[in-house]
């Protein structure tokens, strides 16, 4: 297992491109994006679980259902949520897709992301096409990525390269996401492709669990958005032997597909409107994975804990706090909990109660980048782990101006 170049072009047989179409007001930005694979693949997703759902979402689940998918069109700027003509709009998409690339609107993906319950026209999509078939190419990842960011600062993408049945396979993938990020998948919009053999069942078994312990791990700010999904089609063209059952090809895919969710999640987490740090909190010790997962989920999504991280202020009460209205069965009086970053580990808590600590060094510790919460329920053997960001006041700025 390899870090690589690239991302949703990196796999054998997939291309990707990006262009302005006029969706965007300000036309310094991509707006629409397009993954191609030149033969027709296995697909899966998950989708977001808020009960108002973008009408991409529809369409989506409709055109999958049979498992198939080669194309994946998504615009932004726009998320054609809460619009009478939503699902009409997200058909056009489809066609207008299928139509240039010369396969069934069945089998493309529509996604679209932006501001919710304005109307989304077609025309400048339609008057699109052309030009974003045209930059379909094995190195069009990067506009393809700039196209699905919204309040993003920076792009999201990675590919691995593994090894199944002696045959090369890759896996990449794009992501958006920075505002409207909350546990219960999905809560942003994620691509991922490969070229590895495996089953639509199989595909969909190793996405639905994956997400558990990635994506639904990932909070910014308590909002689970209407619209995201993620989305994966596997082409095949590596050319192993298909996987259609659970073994050790299985687990392969299983682990390439893990590091790669994992370090989209890290990328949105630390790209979190306003953020200035990455947070992680490491849960060890609990009584079996549900219980350290509501744990870290709890922690990570406490706003009085993400400001105290702005404000390097080692408040490890809000850590407490945050375990104590989880709602997790554990006993409070053997839970120990701890800073990490480069500067070093600081212990704050052992056993329910506070401890001495250089009040000095903890500043260093919470002043840089990247920050863990490490939390010790000394109650078992199951951890899990969550990502999110401190909350600063550019956070409220951007989303108080968000339409503009």
């Amino acid at each position: 297992m390899k870090q690589i170049e690239g991302s949703i072009c990196a796999a054998n047989g997939f291309t990707a491109g990006g262009i302005y179409c006029g969706i965007r007001k300000r036309n310094d930005k991509n707006d629409l994006a397009l993954i191609f694979s030149k033969v027709p693949a296995h697909a899966a997703a998950v989708y977001t679980t808020n009960l108002v759902k973008g009408a991409p979402l529809t369409v989506t689940k409709l055109h999958i259902a049979d498992g198939i998918a080669q194309a994946v069109i998504c615009n932004s700027g726009n998320a054609n949520t809460c619009n009478s003509d939503g699902i009409e709009i997200a058909e056009k998409m489809s066609c207008l897709t299928a139509d240039k690339l010369g396969i069934k609107p069945e089998d493309v993906i529509v996604a679209s992301t932006g501001v919710i319950g304005q109307k989304l026209r077609i025309d400048p999509i339609a008057g699109g096409m052309d030009a974003l078939v045209a930059s379909l190419s094995e190195k069009g990842d990067e506009e393809a990525a700039k196209a699905i960011m919204t309040t993003d600062t920076v792009m999201k993408k990675i590919a691995v390269e593994f090894e199944i049945g002696g045959k090369t396979c890759r896996l990449g993938g794009i992501a958006k996401g920075s505002g409207m990020i909350h546990p219960n998948m999905a809560t942003m919009l994620v691509f991922l492709t490969t070229d590895t053999a495996i089953s639509a069942s199989m595909l969909q078994k190793a996405l639905s669990h994956d997400v558990r312990k990635t994506f639904n791990m990932l909070s910014v700010d308590g909002d689970t958005s209407t619209n995201d999904m993620v989305a994966i089609m596997a082409n095949g063209l590596a050319g192993n032997v298909e996987i259609t059952a659970e073994g050790p090809d299985f687990d392969t895919f299983m682990e390439a597909l893990n590091t790669v969710t994992i370090a989209l999640c890290r990328s949105i987490a630390g790209d979190g409107e306003g953020a200035t740090k990455l947070l992680e909190c490491d849960v060890m010790g609990a009584a079996d994975e549900n219980v350290a997962s509501v744990v870290a989920k709890s922690v990570i999504t406490s706003s009085l804990l993400k400001a105290a991280m702005f404000g390097a202020d080692a408040n490890w009460g809000r850590v407490l706090c945050a375990i104590g209205y989880s709602g997790a069965d554990l006993d409070v009086s053997k839970v120990d909990v701890a800073f990490r970053s480069a500067k070093g580990i600081l212990p704050v808590c052992k056993n329910g109660a506070g401890i001495d600590f250089s009040e000095e060094f903890a500043k260093e510790v919470l002043l840089e980048k990247e920050i863990t919460i490490l939390v010790n329920l000394n109650s078992g053997d199951a951890e899990a782990t969550a990502w999110g960001c401190d909350l600063t006041y550019d956070y409220v700025k951007i989303n108080g101006d968000y339409r503009s």
